[in-house]
């Protein structure tokens, strides 16, 4: 399955009528040079104007191929194709049957697609498939998925992992917050594909532990994200870093004017294929605007968390997330706080038990409004209102996943409300509005509220198998020999492979 990059455009009319999903992409030997001297492609790629400054998606010049309805019609290996049936993925997701038969092609991808849509197997299979059969030297990791958080890169790396082990390709993920030490070991040992922050990517390479000059496919994963975050000048250094005339995929949930010089400048005749609307709203969520006054905000907010069943509260700070996570222990609701001020073990941690239902109220930060998915979660509240709609959209995203259903609902204090209308309107949503109080029949009926127990419960860590201490020989086996043994005799300098 070791594909060329590039195929003989002759082949390309050939090739559609025979459905195999393979089409020859052009060449594009000059697209780093025009990357980095800020140069666009406006003309050849037949970009439309954008009115206003805003965000216009370019123009396909090579015709797109055709969609599927099946994995059986793409060639894709057949051990991938035997891990999508054990992993129970049978049909593809709309984004993923119009964008994979041009990305396993070798095309590059603009795709645009709500969260849950099913981005991620969107471009990790294509990116596994055209990777399989080939083996990366150390440091030299042969594609790349840029990321903007931790919880997305985890989240990316768990989603790839059976594909990736089915046709025996190495994933390392490279992540702030966890040892660097470990990552570069994992870079070292040689890993195809590498999942990376961009920040964490950039420390690793400064200190000559990974080099890019090998990767033939980057994704960039919510690069409307990496944007907002101030990452750009990280991102547009490292593309600039891959080898030229590579493959580039770029999805994302919103795609506005903060990424219009990603797609100008490192996207070739980009395949472009939008599932839903920038600001569009997911048809199986439901949206409301719940009045609440000051002084009885945290009672509301406490009966919403002691319902039956799982929910994440966004709340502005990470002291705010702390303090609620606090009160609502204190009174029977098993809740933890996720923030950017936690540790990536706490944060995995308080991911993992609220996942597996330990945790019923997950209160957090816009750190997990990307990149968390939890299954069959019906319910999202953002007890402070969101800064912009974007945010709103990534926050609600959290529900309503792969074709469920879900509630989004947004506590809105009287000085509020103008700004909360302002912001339903950017981002298209028409929401219920009602005015509720603590122990109310209308709250209990939107969220499932109720009083909570009143009895404080304790969250504890999970239970971790240790290994019992070595003794007598064993403890001196461990530590290199009999004791009063020269232990130097183990050094580097002997050969020890250190």
């Amino acid at each position: 399955m070791n594909r060329p990059a590039r195929r003989n455009p002759s082949s390309s009319s050939r090739t559609r009528a025979q459905g195999t999903g393979r089409q020859s992409a052009p060449s594009r030997t000059a697209k780093n040079t025009a990357a980095k001297n800020g140069t666009s492609k406006a003309g050849r790629g037949g970009r439309a104007p954008a009115p206003g400054g805003e965000f216009a998606l370019p123009v396909t010049v090579t015709p797109a191929l055709p969609p599927v309805e099946a994995f059986t019609e793409l060639d894709l290996p057949k051990q991938m194709l035997a891990t999508l049936a054990a992993e129970g993925v049978t049909t593809p997701f709309p984004i993923q049957g119009a964008t994979l038969p041009n990305s396993l092609a070798g095309r590059d991808v603009l795709g645009r697609g709500r969260t849950g849509s099913g981005k991620t197997l969107a471009f990790g299979l294509a990116l596994l498939a055209r990777t399989a059969g080939q083996r990366a030297e150390p440091r030299q990791p042969l594609a790349l998925v840029l990321v903007p958080t931790r919880e997305l890169a985890q989240q990316v790396t768990d989603a790839l992992t059976p594909y990736a082990r089915a046709l025996r390709l190495r994933l390392a993920t490279v992540v702030g917050g966890l040892s660097i030490g470990k990552q570069a070991s994992a870079l070292r040992g040689g890993a195809e594909v590498v999942v990376a922050t961009p920040g964490r990517l950039k420390d690793l390479i400064e200190r000559d532990d990974c080099r890019l000059d090998r990767v033939e496919i980057t994704v960039l994963d919510e690069a409307d994200q990496m944007a907002d975050m101030g990452f750009m000048p990280q991102v547009t250094a490292l593309l600039d870093q891959v080898r030229p005339g590579g493959q580039r995929l770029l999805f994302s949930a919103t795609l506005d004017r903060n990424i219009d010089k990603l797609v100008r400048n490192y996207l070739d005749d980009p395949v472009v294929h939008s599932v839903d609307p920038s600001a569009g709203a997911v048809v199986t969520m439901d949206h409301h605007v719940l009045h609440v006054e000051d002084d009885d905000k945290h009672a509301t907010t406490t009966e919403i968390a002691a319902r039956d069943g799982r929910v994440i509260m966004f709340i502005d700070s990470k002291h705010g997330a702390d303090r609620l996570a606090k009160k609502l222990l204190a009174v029977g609701v098993r809740a933890a706080a996720l923030h950017g001020g936690k540790s990536q073990s706490q944060r995995n941690r308080a991911l993992a038990q609220f996942k597996d239902g330990h945790i019923t109220a997950l209160v957090a930060t816009n750190v997990a409004a990307r990149g968390i998915h939890v299954d069959d979660l019906d319910l999202v509240v953002n007890v402070d209102p969101p800064v912009d709609h974007k945010d709103y959209l990534h926050r609600g995203g959290r529900t309503a996943r792969a074709g469920e259903s879900g509630t989004v609902v947004t506590l809105v204090l009287p000085h509020q409300r103008r700004d909360m209308t302002r912001l339903m309107t950017d981002a298209g949503i028409t929401p219920t509005t009602t005015r509720v109080r603590s122990g109310g029949d209308e709250l209990s009926r939107i969220t499932g509220a109720q009083a909570p127990s009143g009895v404080p419960v304790v969250i504890a860590p999970p239970v971790t198998e240790t290994r019992p201490e070595p003794t007598g020989a064993a403890r001196r086996s461990r530590r290199g020999g009999r004791p009063g043994q020269n232990r130097r005799r183990s050094s580097p300098a002997r050969g020890n492979g250190r």
